[in-house]
């Protein structure tokens, strides 16, 4: 039910959004109830006129919007619905509701029929979220699928070079987009119109109606035993057969199960390319037109009822979630890829900022060592000056003293002061050049300091390079997969290669075993001649002799031609016996 309320919701939704006139997002009371009668109408659904009202009673202030209607849609309408209502004529309700506002149909190559089925398979493709789109792997799909039923070759550069002037402000196209894609032509060059409708026709009768196979076959009745004419048309669980294919005549139908089975006939009766359906209560003889047709049909049938042993949806439906499946796989791969190149690129910004951060530290540190290599600078030119200044008036003092040495003995002790003084001002030069190692020291900290915050960096840069390149493994993983299924796919290809090659081989032999059938044949026919000659020849020489049995006790019949060979009561019982055979055909 989750599946078939989905597929109503999207037709619904194109309705509800061409009766919203200003994109608002909400549509008036009065047009819902006439949208909730239709719907009501075409899903067989019992109709309630006031459950609207009563359900939208305290919300009179203005239009209701989409989000509004859905509960109402759900509780009232979708939870009644029952696969009994003709899905064609509910589409074509919500088609008819939106076709005028959207569809220009001037600038379109196809009829609005083909527009509203390519509308139909939109709904069947598109992703499951709103508003609703079909992504370019879906279009794909589809334009492929038109291209092989018009028996056209797919131009794949072409549809590379569309997807590369695609939009990227969005995920896919829009109903409306995808109609006036298919109806300018772009990917039909050089087919006419009708070629392009029965393209469209086909694709629908596979993709919306389950029509697993088509054609024309010759039928054997049950009870005259004439062979008809009859186009017959394979669904998931059925076989239909009408008198052409317009579908206006039904025949009757071949109901499939997983009991049933299709096996082939040798040519019998003058009809060629036999085979068998049989099911539970009958068994229905079926002539195709060729040996190849033949094949299809005998291949497609057999495929159905494998499904129907499996309980597998048909192919296209199973094909078309197996997409779905791989795009959400590959999507979630993609986003874990965005998360974990995010949470990288986080850790490597904290990692800048913490370098950041060091290297501040460092063009700190150096100007401040900077700063006392000028001073020490400074203090050692200071004292060098006031050294040779202190020198120059030493040399001053001790020439007056040479001179006066012998008159100026007082002065003595003042020059010895000045020694001991010029000594102090020596040990203190001393202790400057102290201080000046020592910042260099310092400075050597520093530089190792930042040598060891250096190789730190090297190191995480390693391990970012170590997580890309398992990122890459990761993705060089998921094309390995991909690759194993395509080597999957060809193994299953050849083996339904080689099961053609014994098909082939099991006919051979069967018409050289219906060869020496026909050899035994003439040769009894040969014999039964001889047989025959040499009676006669007896009969004309000796004549025939007739044996004399007793006659029946029982009354006889008579004819026109004398006594019956059988009694009025044996002849009631072979009409009963006739009459019996005739109504169990």
């Amino acid at each position: 039910m989750g599946g078939l309320k989905d597929e109503l919701l999207k037709a619904i939704w194109h309705a509800f959004t061409a009766l919203d006139l200003d994109h608002s997002g909400k549509v008036s009371k009065s047009q819902l109830k006439v949208l909730s009668h239709n719907l009501c109408t075409v899903l067989k659904v019992p109709h309630d006129p006031v459950a609207l009202e009563e359900h939208f009673r305290d919300d009179d202030e203005g239009p209701v919007s989409n989000q509004g209607y859905m509960p109402y849609l759900n509780k009232f309408i979708l939870e009644k619905v029952q696969d009994n209502f003709d899905k064609i004529e509910f589409n074509r309700m919500c088609w008819t509701l939106c076709v005028k506002k959207n569809l220009a149909k001037s600038l379109l190559l196809i009829t609005e029929d083909d527009a509203f089925k390519v509308w139909v398979i939109f709904n069947f493709l598109s992703e499951d979220k709103y508003p609703l789109i079909i992504v370019p792997e879906e279009i794909e799909y589809l334009l492929k699928k038109l291209t092989e039923a018009m028996g056209g070759g797919w131009q794949q550069e072409e549809f590379e070079n569309y997807k590369i002037n695609f939009d990227d402000s969005k995920d896919g196209l829009s109903v409306w987009e995808l109609i006036e894609l298919i109806g300018n032509g772009q990917f039909s060059k050089g087919m006419d119109r009708q070629t392009v409708s029965m393209a469209i026709n086909e694709v629908f009768n596979e993709l919306i109606l389950d029509v697993l196979k088509q054609g024309y076959m010759m039928k054997k009745g049950h009870r005259r035993k004439n062979w008809t004419e009859r186009w017959f048309v394979l669904k998931p669980n059925i076989i239909s057969y009408y008198v052409s294919e317009d579908l206006k005549d039904k025949k009757g139908d071949i109901l499939l199960d997983e009991n049933c089975c299709v096996e082939s006939l040798p040519d019998k009766d003058g009809k060629k390319c036999l085979f068998l359906i049989k099911c539970f209560d009958k068994t229905f003889e079926i002539s195709a037109s060729d040996k190849k047709k033949k094949q299809e049909w005998i291949q497609a049938i057999h495929s159905t009822i494998h499904l129907l042993k499996m309980g597998s949806p048909p192919p296209h439906k199973e094909a078309r979630q197996r997409r779905k499946e791989l795009r959400k796989k590959l999507l979630a791969e993609q986003e874990e890829l965005e998360r974990q190149m995010k949470e990288l690129q986080v850790a490597n910004e904290n990692k800048q900022q913490e370098l950041e951060t060091v290297r501040k530290k460092l063009e700190e540190a150096a100007s401040r060592a900077a700063e006392e290599e000028k001073k020490r600078l400074q203090t050692q030119v200071e004292l060098q000056a006031r050294f040779s200044t202190e020198l120059e008036r030493e040399k001053l003092i001790r020439q007056q003293m040479e001179e006066q040495v012998a008159q100026k003995s007082s002065e003595l002790e003042q020059y010895l002061q000045r020694v001991r003084e010029l000594e102090d001002m020596y040990l203190k030069l001393q202790e400057a050049l102290e201080d000046e190692r020592q910042a260099r020291q310092d400075e050597e900290t520093v530089r190792k300091l930042q040598a060891r915050l250096l190789e730190e960096e090297s190191s995480k840069r390693a391990e970012l390079e170590k997580w890309h390149s398992e990122q890459q493994q990761a993705i060089r993983t998921t094309e390995a997969e991909k690759q194993e299924l395509e080597n999957q796919r060809a193994v299953k290809e050849q083996a339904l290669q080689e099961a053609v090659e014994q098909l082939r081989q099991l006919e051979l032999e069967r018409k050289q075993a219906l060869e020496q059938y026909e050899g035994v044949k003439k040769k009894l026919e040969m014999a039964t001649n001889k047989t025959k000659s040499w009676k006669d020849k007896v009969a004309q020489h000796e004549g025939l002799i007739r044996l004399i049995e007793p006659g029946s006790k029982n009354p006889h019949l008579i004819t026109n031609w004398g006594p019956a060979a059988f009694t009025q009561a044996e002849l009631e019982e072979r009409e009963k016996s006739w009459k019996g055979k005739k109504a169990t055909e």
